[in-house]
């Protein structure tokens, strides 16, 4: 959806809904949404040179992004420039290379300023960024969630964590519950695992499958081994495997599982003597 909306706009010549849109299919895991921005920067380098803070602001994230160090001192130089104009956008990408020492000499205390000027002007990335300098640990929570509710997925699930660290674990299980429904695998996991344990709630193995299932579907398979050892211990029975794999969007897998369950466990290997 995003590569056929960056195309049409880079036919009408609108490079710079272009490169936004093919940035967004980039950080979907697409190695032609990343070819494509890279692409785009070329289009808007005219743009930048031109006055465009907003244009300078996208063209140094592409490059922090999707080019090799080379192109540090030229992410830099829009990044900054975007910054100086209050892009936030703009701000959140300079921020983050003070904050690593990329490109320029690390700084922190100047990167949480524009972290939080960028989050102030709306960027829920430049709030994920600075709740992970800030010292208060409500402050943290309370920007983690603000980022989450910007559309940062990795936000809810990092809250969760901060969350479980403080024994608040019905808050946490809701967060995990939020990334996993996201897409975020490691989410799904820990999801899985508080219900099939009790933590956070009642235990619902119904639930810990139907997130082990969600988790395959996402081409992880970490979590097979845990559904089938909580199936054949007899917590769940086919008509809720079914359920389970009903809610995860994956019946094949319920009917995968009840096959495992119902054949007879492999016998061990005999030792010679």
């Amino acid at each position: 959806m995003h590569l056929d909306e960056g195309r049409r706009a880079a036919a009408a010549g609108d490079w710079l809904a272009a490169g936004h849109a093919f940035v967004r299919a980039a950080a979907e895991g697409g190695t032609e949404g990343a070819e494509l921005a890279v692409h785009a920067a070329a289009e808007l380098v005219p743009l930048a040179e031109g006055g465009s803070a907003e244009a300078a602001a996208l063209l140094a994230g592409i490059h922090l992004e999707h080019s090799d160090e080379t192109a540090l001192p030229t992410a830099l130089k829009y990044a900054r420039a975007a910054a100086e104009a209050g892009v936030p956008a703009g701000q959140r990408v300079y921020g983050h290379m003070l904050a690593q020492g990329l490109g320029v000499e690390a700084d922190r205390a100047h990167a949480a300023e524009l972290f939080r000027a960028a989050a102030d002007g709306g960027d829920a990335y430049g709030a994920f960024n600075l709740a992970q300098l800030v010292g208060d640990p409500e402050e943290s929570m309370r920007l983690l969630a603000a980022a989450a509710q910007g559309g940062v997925v990795l936000a809810g699930a990092v809250l969760a964590d901060r969350l479980s660290g403080l024994d608040r674990d019905e808050e946490a299980l809701g967060w995990y519950v939020w990334a996993a429904e996201r897409g975020h695998t490691g989410a799904m996991h820990a999801a899985a695992c508080w219900y099939r344990d009790g933590f956070g709630s009642a235990p619902d193995p119904v639930q810990a499958v139907r997130w082990w299932f969600t988790m395959l579907a996402h081409g992880e398979g970490d979590g097979v081994h845990d559904a089938i050892a909580l199936a054949r211990s007899g917590a769940l029975d086919e008509r809720q495997i079914r359920e389970a794999g009903r809610l995860a969007g994956t019946p094949a897998s319920a009917e995968a599982l009840i096959d495992t369950v119902s054949s007879p466990e492999p016998e061990p290997p005999t030792q010679r003597g």
